[in-house]
């Protein structure tokens, strides 16, 4: 009896442990697009490329090859694009992302 015990409390703590490991900690994808969000609001070579206009909307508008995430900001003067390529925490974390765009609002 005292081994099915044992069995069965290193199953419980195998259970735990997995339930800690860094894949849990993942975002919703609500929180993630909000990160992505506010990583291209704040940046103020963004702002500047698209002349402190007023933003009509942001939008999600697909993927680029080397899997960085490719959003487009409209104004209403300009279509900016804009690419995010996630940056894994290293441990436990989020996933934060570095921004690339070459365009401008000319």
């Amino acid at each position: 009896m005292e081994e099915h015990v044992v069995k069965f409390a290193f199953f419980i703590a195998a259970a735990l442990m997995v339930g800690t490991t860094p894949a849990f900690a993942a975002l919703s994808g609500f929180y993630d697009s909000a990160e992505q969000i506010q990583t291209i609001l704040s940046d103020s070579d963004v702002a500047d490329a698209l002349r402190q206009a007023p933003i009509g909307y942001v939008s999600n508008t697909g993927t680029r090859d080397d899997g960085a995430r490719e959003w487009t900001i409209r104004t209403q003067d300009c279509d900016l694009v804009v690419f995010l390529t996630p940056v894994p925490p290293q441990g436990v974390g989020k996933t934060t992302y570095t921004l690339d765009f070459t365009d401008t609002c000319d």
